[in-house]
């Protein structure tokens, strides 16, 4: 069957449809990884978009269900140049044809998303429509794909009830904001009792529970659309427990103790992006996905400063919080897909906790 990509500029793709036969907008991001196309459809951080794999043949391994990075597929549409329907990997046990299916997610196959990487590289991050239909009308189309928005799609991604995975380590309160299946599990594996805690818990719950350390994990959408939770974290950043924080937990930070955020042009999708920290001189290849940034010039250097830049556009991936026991990053340390280069900041907060225990 015939699909086409609409986007908000006029530019039409022609190409064959893939899952579900329904129209979709959403906000159109494109991806750099080469494998790990089922963590990304199932990255909460992809809620409000869907997404553009740059890589030209998706799906040769199939579907394992154990690498999902949350119960299911959070993307609002998938976009690949090739799909491989004939999947050859011991550990699969689905296609892509029909995960999507099964999740009402639509797809489009068959495009040059080279062409399409080009486009949002140069003209930035657009709206688009996913359709079916060949009888498409540009003129009414247009107009509602300049109008969408993601909105606050943290709330509708965040766990609904609190969650403990049991150690026999330190206990580490999880901030769900749209949490990768990875994070609890870095910490878990390293011996933490980890509780997960739904995004819009206030602070006062989770500090009654007496946590050795806490984690505000990644998650989609604006930063600024999360205004209830600022307040919240601003409460934690006024706590003396150690905070580890991972991309929007990262910018919530940011934006709890008076720094800014804005949208960039394209953002950073991929398991490619190098990181050099500014202490060490050091430059790690990091797996990312956001679409906003800190400001640095907002960033009060008697507040934080800056521990990662990104090598390619220097934005900022990292800071440290002065006379405070927070260090907070951009990337994924918890990588799923991507590189594990970083996955030692975790240890890093294991220590960061006995040393505030024993202090």
């Amino acid at each position: 069957m015939k699909a086409f990509l609409i986007l908000e500029d006029g530019h039409v793709f022609k190409g064959t449809s893939i899952g579900s036969t329904r129209d979709v907008i959403s906000e159109i991001v494109f991806n750099t990884s080469m494998t790990g196309y089922l963590e990304v459809m199932t990255d909460p951080s992809y809620a409000g978009q869907a997404v553009c794999m740059t890589y030209p043949l998706i799906g040769n391994y199939g579907i394992c269900y154990d690498d999902q990075e949350s119960s299911k597929p959070w993307v609002d549409g998938f976009i690949v140049r090739e799909l491989s329907r004939v999947p050859s990997n011991f550990r699969s046990v689905d296609t892509i044809q029909h995960f999507l299916t099964k999740h009402d997610i639509p797809g489009i196959a068959g495009i040059d998303t080279r062409a399409l990487t080009k486009i949002l590289r140069e003209k930035g991050t657009m709206n688009g429509m996913i359709t079916v239909n060949e009888n498409y009308d540009l003129d009414t189309i247009i107009p509602q794909l300049k109008a969408y928005t993601t909105g606050k799609v943290v709330e509708k991604v965040t766990c609904r009830e609190k969650e403990i995975l049991k150690g026999d380590g330190p206990k580490v309160a999880l901030l769900d904001l749209g949490a990768k299946r990875n994070i609890a599990r870095s910490l878990n594996e390293r011996g933490c009792e980890v509780t997960i805690y739904p995004a819009l818990t206030p602070a006062e719950e989770i500090l009654e529970a007496n946590p050795d350390g806490i984690m505000l994990s990644n998650g989609p959408g604006d930063p600024k659309e999360c205004t209830s939770i600022i307040k919240e974290i601003k409460k934690l950043y006024d706590s003396e427990v150690p905070i580890f924080a991972i991309c929007l937990g990262h910018q919530l930070m940011a934006l709890a103790t008076g720094g800014d955020t804005h949208k960039m042009k394209y953002g950073h999708r991929g398991g490619n992006h190098p990181v050099k920290d500014l202490e060490t001189g050091r430059v790690y290849i990091s797996s990312q996905n956001h679409g906003y940034v800190i400001k640095e010039e907002t960033i009060d250097p008697d507040v934080a400063e800056v521990s990662f830049i990104n090598v390619n556009d220097k934005t900022i991936e990292g800071l440290d919080y002065k006379n405070k026991n927070i260090r907070t990053v951009q990337f994924h340390p918890e990588a799923c897909p991507g590189p594990q280069d970083t996955a030692y900041l975790f240890d890093e907060f294991m220590d960061r906790m006995k040393g505030a225990k024993n202090a």
